[in-house]
């Protein structure tokens, strides 16, 4: 197996490069257009061809430009809020690469449709658990479904699961299950009433704020 993280320094934002090199199949997560020369490059070192391009999420549909370079690289797109894409996808679904397979989640959240993808003991959870730390908004889109997909989905993987995130600024790049259920600031020893009253208060400051 081959596995590659891929950090952007500027926005802080991780990709993810697996591939069974056997088959010479790789998976992509969370990729974006500005990697493709990189991509690309990796990709022939290793005589590889993607199988499957998977985001956990996005903060907006994805513009022609993007989806028209990550086409290149030849395999199906699979986003939770794109529905009409030829890689659509529901909970509980496989996504086979070589010998391997990727196990679909379904953890809205951060955003409404958010995917959460599975692999060996590894969680790829894009958003998922930064709660405040996302450069793109300054809290989850849906705190009702993210209590729901947290506490019921994620934490009660076994504890040694690995969590890779799609964000690394103020938030932790890779953890396990234990330590989130044990530390998470949002989530560890809170009620799902206590966790709303502070999601509440975040967005009440937030409209508070000025705009100029």
């Amino acid at each position: 197996m081959y596995f590659r993280m891929l950090n952007d320094e500027p926005s802080g934002e991780l990709s993810y490069l697996l591939a069974d090199q056997d088959a010479r199949e790789a998976v992509l997560i969370d990729p974006h257009a500005r990697d493709f020369p990189l991509l690309s490059a990796m990709l022939a070192e290793r005589e590889l061809r993607v199988r499957w391009i998977l985001r956990t999420h996005h903060h907006d549909a994805p513009d022609g430009r993007e989806r028209s370079v990550l086409s290149r690289l030849g395999a199906p797109l699979v986003q939770g809020d794109v529905p009409d894409l030829p890689g659509a996808v529901h909970d509980g679904d496989s996504l086979p690469f070589g010998d391997e397979v990727i196990h679909v989640l379904a953890t809205p959240g951060h955003t409404s449709a958010c995917l959460s993808y599975g692999w060996r003991d590894r969680l790829f959870c894009g958003g998922l658990l930064a709660v405040t730390a996302c450069p793109h908004q300054p809290g989850p889109s849906a705190p009702e479904a993210l209590w729901d997909s947290v506490t019921q989905r994620v934490f009660t993987l076994p504890d040694e699961t690995l969590l890779f995130a799609g964000h690394e600024r103020r938030a932790r790049a890779v953890s396990t299950v234990l330590e989130q259920r044990r530390w998470h600031p949002f989530f560890a020893g809170l009620t799902r009433d206590e966790f709303l009253a502070r999601m509440a208060a975040l967005s009440d400051r937030e409209s508070d704020t000025p705009v100029y």
